[in-house]
């Protein structure tokens, strides 16, 4: 029997509070709050801060991290003998990030559903960085991220997704097909604070726009909402713009950009019955929409 204190730790360190983790958990927060203060006072040191956003890991609660790797194990042992008895049981937590939270997901979801209707999905949305830590870590079986993936992770590259400029509707470029250094040259640009790194800063530094002409926005559609206003112009990948609209024109640059969207879980992960289902679903779900893209 798993002991309740490494459940405990595994909620909070998922759910970023003592709070959160006793709805998940359908405890008390004195009772999440009462054992991890009994895991701390056996192992001798802190495991968490609490601080106004929640409860953080300590350094030396990153170093007991592996307590996720046991509370991990129980689930796939029980789904491996749900699995040998011939039940379709079990639970798989997925990462995504906005955009694929948004088109993904849903489709993804309910095509698994069916099929495994007992299968239990929880789904946590949060940038790429964020999405690949929270994988090494074993608080998410699955994710959604982007090349390039730094950790020791099982990754499989799903599509590439082409990003575009996106300009408000006054704009009018060189050439009327495509947006080149010279239409960009002064512009200022409105994008996700998470964005800026890979494949969005490598269009920007390949554009020579200085970091002092970037505004940072919330989400996709308050980008859209500022470039219609006339306050900048976007940067956005072709996944991003399926299901948010605006009165705005989109461009391809010069040089085409990419981002490679990917799936990464962790190679213990990957041994569980629940989760090898999810990545099945999502490997035919991409198959269908995407072909060979």
């Amino acid at each position: 029997m798993l002991p309740f204190a490494y459940q405990a730790f595994s909620a909070v360190v998922h759910e970023g509070s003592f709070y959160k983790a006793s709805l998940l958990l359908s405890v008390t927060p004195s009772a999440i709050s009462h054992s991890i203060s009994q895991l701390e006072k056996d192992f001798g040191f802190p495991v968490f801060v609490r601080n106004r956003a929640g409860a953080e890991l300590t350094a030396s609660g990153r170093t007991v991290l592996l307590i996720q790797d046991v509370v991990n194990s129980q689930g796939r042992l029980q789904q491996e003998a749900d699995r040998i008895n011939g039940l379709s049981i079990g639970s798989v937590r997925l990462g995504a990030f906005s955009s694929t939270c948004i088109n993904w997901v849903p489709p993804i979801i309910q095509a698994f559903h069916e099929k495994y209707p007992d299968i239990q999905v929880s789904v946590y949305q949060n940038d790429f960085n964020a999405i690949t830590q929270a994988v090494k870590d074993g608080t998410i079986d699955v994710g959604f991220t982007s090349l390039p993936v730094n950790e020791n992770l099982l990754v499989k590259q799903l599509i590439r997704d082409e990003i575009y400029c996106i300009a408000p509707k006054d704009f009018k470029p060189k050439s009327s097909m495509e947006v080149t250094a010279e239409d960009l040259e002064g512009k200022s640009f409105i994008l996700q604070q998470g964005d800026y790194d890979r494949d969005t800063k490598a269009a920007l530094d390949h554009y020579d726009i200085r970091q002092n002409s970037i505004q940072f926005s919330i989400d996709d559609q308050s980008i859209l909402a500022m470039v219609e206003a006339g306050l900048g112009f976007g940067i956005l990948p072709e996944l991003a713009l399926q299901t948010i609209s605006g009165n705005v024109q989109v461009f391809p640059f010069d040089k085409r950009f990419y981002r490679t969207i990917c799936m990464v879980t962790t190679r213990t992960g990957a041994k569980s019955p629940a989760t090898q289902r999810m990545m099945k679903q999502v490997e035919e779900y991409v198959e269908g929409e995407y072909g060979g893209k």
